[in-house]
């Protein structure tokens, strides 16, 4: 019996290093944008730069919330942040239906938590056939180059016995 196969395009996955550049210009933007510009000057301003919850200092713990938020209102809102949007990626669901909050939030908040608390983590991008990272795992999320596609062949399965069945069933 001879293999058929159906061939179709789909979005080419974004590989580890493109995806190491854009979060790299992500964090530098963040840094720089909130950190110096607007938390800093903040926290200065009104005389609570040296105000600490435990061991954390006030303006740390607004800088890392703000960090988080970046990511999940641009990933929910747009898609992809900034860092994507220059390198042209974006975050796309595993079933093809629309980020929801839910899957934003575990991707982009609890997710990136752990891969940023064990960042060895994120060298799993690099090794995993779609290069997804744990938060892509975690959300059913994978990351592509935007108009970018590649040909997929798969192969087509004979019809179950029952099909073959009803198929038959209606012919003379």
């Amino acid at each position: 019996m001879e293999q058929t196969y159906d061939t179709t395009y789909e979005a080419k996955a974004a590989g580890f290093w493109i995806r190491l550049c854009a979060y790299t210009v992500d964090v530098l933007l963040i840094w720089a944008v909130l950190k110096l510009l607007i938390v800093h000057n903040l926290f200065r301003l009104t005389g609570l730069d040296d105000v600490t919850v435990w061991v954390f200092s006030l303006e740390n713990i607004v800088a890392g919330l703000a960090f988080y938020l970046y990511f999940v209102l641009m990933t929910k809102l747009l898609g992809q942040t900034l860092g994507k949007m220059i390198f042209g990626l974006q975050v796309v669901s595993d079933y093809g239906a629309p980020l929801s909050w839910t899957t934003v939030l575990v991707r982009e908040w609890f997710g990136r938590y752990i891969s940023a608390t064990i960042q060895l983590l994120y060298v799993i991008v690099a090794i995993t056939p779609q290069h997804k990272a744990i938060h892509d795992y975690l959300a059913d999320t994978h990351v592509v180059q935007e108009n970018t596609f590649e040909v997929v062949k798969k192969q087509q399965l004979p019809p179950l016995p029952e099909v073959k069945e009803l198929q038959g069933e209606g012919q003379v």
